[in-house]
């Protein structure tokens, strides 16, 4: 409907005139039958939901609203609605809001691997890292021994779902590259895992394995024989290996100068200490993610952007809307090799720019959602 198209269009270009609506390149779930991203709940046991193809994952330049610049204000703005409680922790929950470290772990051929962690406190516990299997660096840190089967894991993790990747399952997976990252606080070099519980959605795509104090990193260490340290002692404990990942309260241990500090007390004493030193710093982390909303489908609203080579990203005019969707009477989608249909409909993605009215080029894009 050409109403609906023009208030959808109306409000995309608010959002782009404010900064709260960009482009970038990003990973996304991939029907290669569709050809077209999807959203994690399109995705059924690993395939689309309408199709049954299975997905992968690709790189694609995409389109996205800012939301998470109001993390914040979405979540300190649930003290004055009458809400249920349990609504509001799946509020709470899905902004995920967390305060803790940033973490700087430098690898043998001197890349920087950044870990967002919540516990710096047990830093001197870590015994591992993991990169989830799109981190950049994976290809970079694997030693040639280890070529195959890294790649073999990575193409499987590609296939599943990210909700199927997180599900509490105590069977980890996961594969060693070859390659080691040295902890800041204590100089040891750590053994670089990559495991599909590790996503490049949540932080930095790469966690500090602690597998004494985290259940999953438990888990995988059991599995794989790594070491489990203990840095902070239950209370009464007598030294004896842990049978289970203790997530409690308690003093640090195996932590040198910051032995016998309570959990709160090492959290600050341990960033400062990596701050100072220019390895660290305090840090706020979000699991609440920019809200992708492009899709490369002949239906939906058509995205009122043209691409011109000497203006960039320039919106429609107002008084030009609504933009409609050209008649496309037939396309091959395995030949748009993930472009949209629209791509096809040459003479409507030629265009003129509305500032320079030099020669430009539609966005052929469609938003995904109202």
């Amino acid at each position: 409907m050409p109403e609906y198209y023009h208030w959808n269009q109306w409000l995309f270009l608010k959002l782009f005139q404010h900064g709260l609506a960009y482009r970038a390149q990003a990973p996304v779930v991939w029907c290669p039958s569709c050809q077209t991203v999807l959203a994690n709940e399109q995705v059924l046991n690993g395939a689309c939901e309408r199709c049954g193809t299975m997905i992968t994952r690709r790189d694609l330049e995409q389109w996205f609203l800012k939301i998470t610049d109001y993390a914040d204000e979405l979540i300190d703005g649930l003290d004055d609605l009458d809400w249920p409680d349990e609504t509001v922790r799946a509020q709470v929950n899905w902004i995920g809001r967390s305060d803790g470290a940033d973490i700087s772990f430098t690898t043998r051929d001197g890349d920087v691997i950044s870990v967002f962690t919540t516990r710096p406190d047990t830093l001197f516990g870590a015994t591992f890292m993991v990169l989830a299997p799109e981190h950049p660096l994976v290809s970079k840190v694997t030693t040639g021994s280890h070529t195959v089967e890294v790649r073999d894991y990575v193409d499987a993790a590609t296939r599943k779902s990210e909700l199927d990747r997180v599900a509490l399952d105590p069977d980890k997976t996961g594969v060693f590259t070859g390659g080691y990252a040295i902890n800041p606080v204590n100089g040891e070099a750590l053994p670089i895992w990559i495991a599909d519980y590790v996503l490049m959605s949540y932080g930095s795509g790469a966690i500090m394995a602690v597998p004494a104090h985290d259940e999953r990193d438990f888990a995988f260490a059991s599995k794989f024989g790594i070491e489990i340290r203990p840095v902070i002692a239950p209370p009464g404990w007598d030294g004896t290996p842990f049978d289970q990942a203790y997530i409690g309260e308690g003093m640090l241990v195996n932590s040198g100068e910051f032995n016998g500090l309570g959990v709160e007390a090492a959290c600050r004493a341990v960033t400062q200490h990596l701050k100072d030193g220019g390895t660290g710093d305090f840090a706020v982390n979000y699991r609440l993610r920019d809200w992708l909303i492009s899709r490369q489908r002949y239906w939906g609203t058509p995205i009122p952007i043209v691409h011109c080579d000497d203006c960039g990203e320039v919106p429609i005019p107002e008084g030009q809307l609504p933009v409609l969707l050209p008649r496309v009477d037939q396309f091959d989608v395995q030949e748009l090799r993930g472009k949209s249909p629209l791509e096809a409909a040459e003479d409507w993605v030629e265009t003129t720019c509305p500032s320079c009215e030099g020669p430009a080029r539609r966005e052929t894009d469609t938003l995904g959602g109202f």
